[in-house]
């Protein structure tokens, strides 16, 4: 039997303003012949299908297209809703979706209720090797503490209580005959071992969980974060299959490719994806970047620009935008600035010796950069018309 990990699809999501519907297409497309080409068995998606709660109309047909193509090229597929999904309404329809072939597993009531699946493809007998795939949901430690029996609303509890209920359910199972199982979770799992003294981590604000909550399961795959990484051998995060952030640049998209037979979980391999458009993420002065050859590869590609220019140049994205056209994003941090760029601009204002001291240095602070000869000409002959007016300043 072989399974395909995949999460984080982010259906609906932009990249910096530009629409993303197209490469989330071209990424179904990916997908699709990967089953066919590999006899993909089972497609995981582990949590944030759908990047709102409430996505488009074209957003929701693209994966109602993705199931369909899916389930056509013989696959089954599992998955869990994310942080970002509405479990609710994600699992609509679920037990009649579970007759073509598509198990979602978005209530907390289903966590410890697999899919159940004999090894092999002989008709099940209630004896021979079975593989059993658990999903467990994005859990909200305030919403599911109660539900899940557990006095401290922290991700480590409420995730403890739910693999707790999963080990109770391979157990009773393996009473009869031997059960592998898979675990799908949308969560921030760490690398630690946990003790009681040790409850929840947390890392900008989001609990994360330690990694021994699921240990002994055959296979976890997880979602969340969006580099795909193996925490052990037997735990995974297959990453989102898209960049979504320049921060991802450096990212290898892909998934985890699983076999399993009769022994348990034979062998895991990467599966890449290929990335729609390259990302740039390019610093220096103007000059540097709208003369250099080295950065000839980014022409086309996104690009997240940092000038380090000691003053900001005139018109910097327009410039940039001739030679990078997908230059997305703007930014400076200059390198041997004057004196004047540390200067706060209520101290700057307290030292104006005038009104043009005052609107050169207000014009200074928002750009960053000082009023050339020009623009000082202007804004002395706007003031003196001004003074002319008889109007006070």
């Amino acid at each position: 039997m072989r399974l395909l990990h995949t999460s984080d699809w982010h259906l609906g999501r932009s990249f910096h303003g530009v629409g993303m519907l197209d490469a989330q297409r071209g990424f179904v497309d990916q997908l699709v012949a990967r089953v066919e080409e590999l006899s993909v068995d089972i497609v995981l998606i582990a949590g944030d299908v759908y990047d709102r709660a409430l996505p488009g109309v074209d957003v929701v047909n693209l994966l109602d297209d993705a199931l369909v193509r899916l389930t056509g090229a013989g696959a089954r597929v599992v998955l869990t809703s994310g942080n970002h999904d509405s479990a609710i309404r994600l699992g609509f329809a679920s037990r009649l979706m579970e007759r073509g072939g598509v198990h979602l597993r978005t209530r907390l009531a289903e966590l410890d209720t697999p899919l159940l699946l004999p090894i092999g493809g002989r008709p099940d007998d209630g004896r021979s090797p079975a593989l059993a795939i658990y999903g467990i949901p994005w859990l909200e430690p305030r919403l599911v503490a109660d539900q899940l029996g557990v006095e401290t609303a922290s991700h480590f509890e409420v995730t403890r209580a739910a693999t707790d209920r999963i080990r109770a359910d391979i157990a009773r199972r393996s009473r009869s005959r031997d059960v592998h199982s898979v675990v799908l979770a949308h969560t921030f799992a760490s690398g630690g071992i946990s003790s009681d003294s040790e409850r929840d981590l947390s890392i900008g604000g989001v609990g994360a969980v330690p990694l021994d909550l699921f240990a002994g399961f055959s296979y976890t795959a997880l979602g969340h974060l969006h580099g795909r990484q193996a925490l052990s051998p037997e735990v995974r995060y297959s990453g989102s299959p898209l960049a979504y952030s320049f921060s991802e640049a450096q990212h290898q998209k892909g998934g985890w490719l699983i076999d399993v037979d009769e022994s348990g979980v034979t062998a895991v391999e990467a599966v890449l994806w290929d990335a729609p458009r390259k990302l740039a993420v390019l610093r220096g002065t103007i000059s540097e970047l709208l003369e250099s050859g080295r950065h000839a590869w980014a022409e086309d590609a996104y690009c997240q620009v940092t000038l380090t220019d000691a003053q900001r140049p005139a018109q910097a994205m327009e410039r940039l935008r001739a030679r990078f056209p997908d230059t997305l994003v703007l930014g400076f941090d200059p390198e041997g600035a004057p004196p004047s760029a540390t200067v706060s601009y209520s101290s700057r204002l307290a030292a104006a010796e005038d009104d043009l001291s005052i609107c050169c240095g207000f014009l200074e602070h928002v750009r960053g950069r000082e009023p050339d000869d020009a623009e000082r000409s202007l804004l002395a002959e706007a003031l003196e018309t001004v003074r002319l007016q008889g109007v006070s300043l």
